[in-house]
């Protein structure tokens, strides 16, 4: 099998900022796989949240270079590599190197229903009441907005965006920076603030009285969830999962995590990193089984890949063969 592994960056339309701080452009990892003729490619998003960068995902790939040109297995990619984004792009790749190879889509070969258009949020980055008012005027038409909160005015940060969208749902998205004593107010608000759900107020492992609040609407971990093995403590504190493909190392542990929240009584939100068409496609296959979609990620990006995801507005199709799957 021939294996090539590259780096690439992606300037975004303008400034994506949440509560860990803002940037202008996409650092991605593809990677390519060839054998008998057929190629499959994979994408990932290295995070420095999850102290991952370019340099070191790519230096985890090489470091199993050999095993991978040897001819792996989707079963062999998950011991392998550990859960993270240079998984994640190595069990997409194998994937997409199957259906090219068995001439049958992803979503055939995973035991999935056939992929239908979904609806995808959009995000507005954290930023001041005033301009986070026109970036959601701007969204007009969007059904669903995700609210980046995380700073010294959050309640009327999102007050603003409610007031600027009332037909708009939002997820409240606090990237684990919402102060401790926001978040009673915002759930007191939620239901006129037309919120359906809040998303990570509290930093992963300090947020064990989330449990003890009665909240009127869901609360779903992100930064505290990464794979099915974490379900298991978060149903104590948590109503829902922030499922990523960049965190449970690729489509295959994130169809998994998907099955065993549900299994738990877990609701499901099918998330992404900022990247390109390549790394979001797998995620609109798993998007088909949640509660709620949030890929919007090549929306943000200035130039997306060619051939890319097809969006109609906030409407994401099926990707194409050509693409991924």
């Amino acid at each position: 099998m021939q294996f090539q592994v590259d780096t690439e960056i992606w300037p975004l339309k303008g400034v994506f900022r949440i509560a860990r701080g803002a940037r202008t452009h996409a650092q991605v990892v593809t990677i390519r796989l060839a054998d008998k003729g057929c190629v499959g490619r994979g994408e990932c998003v290295p995070y420095a949240r999850y102290q991952e960068d370019c340099e070191s995902v790519v230096a985890q790939l090489e470091a199993v270079r050999a095993e991978i040109e040897a001819g792996i297995t989707l079963e062999d990619c998950q011991d392998l590599l550990p859960p993270g984004a240079a998984r994640n792009a190595l069990d997409c790749a194998l994937w997409d190197l199957r259906a090219k190879s068995e001439g049958r889509p992803v979503w055939e070969l995973a035991g999935l229903p056939q992929p239908k258009p979904v609806v995808t949020a959009f995000t507005i980055s954290l930023d001041t009441p005033e301009a986070m008012t026109n970036a959601a005027l701007a969204a007009k038409g969007r059904p669903i907005l995700k609210v980046k909160i995380g700073g010294d005015h959050d309640l009327d940060c999102v007050r603003a965006v409610a007031k600027a969208r009332p037909d708009a749902r939002l997820i409240v998205d606090a990237n684990e920076g919402m102060a401790p004593d926001t978040l009673p107010g915002l759930l007191s608000e939620a239901r006129s603030l037309h919120i359906d759900v809040v998303e990570q107020p509290f930093a992963a492992r300090k947020d064990s009285k989330l449990g003890q609040m009665a909240a009127p609407i869901a609360i779903c971990a992100d930064e505290s969830f990464h794979t099915s093995a974490d379900i298991e403590h978060l149903v104590q504190n948590y109503d829902a999962v922030n499922v990523k493909l960049d965190k449970t190392g690729g489509f295959t542990e994130a169809l998994k995590s998907i099955r065993e929240a549900k299994a738990a009584g877990l609701r499901v939100m099918m998330g992404c990193m900022v990247g390109t068409s390549l790394v979001t496609a797998p995620a609109v296959l798993l998007a088909q089984l949640v509660d709620w979609v949030d890929l919007d990620g090549p929306l943000l990006l200035d130039k997306d890949r060619e051939p890319g995801l097809v969006y109609e507005g906030s409407i994401l199709h099926p990707p194409a063969p050509d693409l991924w799957g």
